[in-house]
């Protein structure tokens, strides 16, 4: 069977109980944040994370998301189910507390959410405005530093803080601009995180997919040819799927990779490797 015709995990779109893989992080109970829809990162993380046994909270980005989000929640069985807008003052603050009020504790949080407005982004990074550049840097960045300092208080036992990162972080690549030194600050805010955290047993990680097709990377201008750009280069000449992606998620958050933390964990089926 050659690279490119290699299956991947199978991803189930409706939860199913049978569909479970084991019983690894059974008793764990964690937050996912940017299911948009079922092609969502945030979502092939999720399906793993559930299939392993751990208990969700899932968040909706607002009334009109909520339609596509809150049945994909429904079918993993999610004990909590929220609006959040890390842009809306107090909002992360009202959705930690609930999940205090009703959980007590907390394990992990996975954290994939990314916006730059349309024109910063499209530009030139020198281009970009200050407000652009803020308004990228609090949702992409800054959201995720708040979500670790709401969950430090409920991560008693120790816990898990997952982020999603990306190639352009490194290196400079075409048309992902203003991401690129957005994504940067992320991966260094993980490195800090990890760092300032340790002592209570709190890891944190930045995962680093390939280019996927989600609703989210449409965005970015000419991403048809980012993606077959990488396909060419890749050594398995194929892209990742979310449930690849999910499943080292699902790595991180168990008690296999406790000697690990601050790290950016690239699952991009070796693309950052190649020249």
């Amino acid at each position: 069977m050659s690279p490119t015709s290699r299956p991947t995990d199978p991803l189930p779109r409706v939860w199913d109980p049978d569909s479970r893989v084991g019983d690894m992080l059974k008793g764990k109970r964690g937050l996912v944040v940017g299911i948009a829809n079922a092609d969502s990162i945030a979502y092939g993380c999720a399906v793993k994370l559930r299939a392993f046994g751990a208990d969700l909270a899932v968040t909706y980005l607002n009334e009109k998301a909520e339609k596509y989000v809150r049945p994909l929640a429904e079918q993993l069985q999610a004990q909590i189910i929220a609006p959040l807008d890390v842009q809306q003052p107090g909002a992360l603050e009202t959705l930690f507390e609930r999940i205090g009020r009703e959980w007590g504790s907390l394990d992990f949080v996975i954290h994939s959410i990314a916006f730059a407005p349309r024109e910063d982004l499209h530009g030139r990074v020198v281009d970009c405005s200050a407000d652009g550049f803020a308004q990228a840097m609090q949702v992409s960045c800054w959201s995720f530093l708040r979500m670790a300092k709401l969950a430090e208080p409920l991560m008693d036992k120790g816990g898990v803080l997952v982020t999603m990162s990306y190639y352009g972080s490194d290196k400079v690549v075409g048309n992902y601009n203003l991401m690129g030194p957005v994504k940067a600050a992320l991966e260094a805010s993980v490195r800090y995180a990890a760092a300032e955290l340790g002592e209570k047993g709190i890891r944190a990680f930045a995962v680093s997919p390939g280019p996927l097709k989600t609703r989210a990377a449409s965005g970015i201008a000419q991403f048809d040819e980012l993606v077959q750009m990488a396909q060419e280069r890749a050594p398995q000449h194929r892209l990742v799927d979310i449930a690849e992606v999910g499943r080292v998620v699902a790595f991180l958050v168990g008690g296999a990779s406790s000697g690990m933390t601050g790290d950016t964990i690239y699952v991009d089926a070796g693309l950052h490797n190649v020249a």
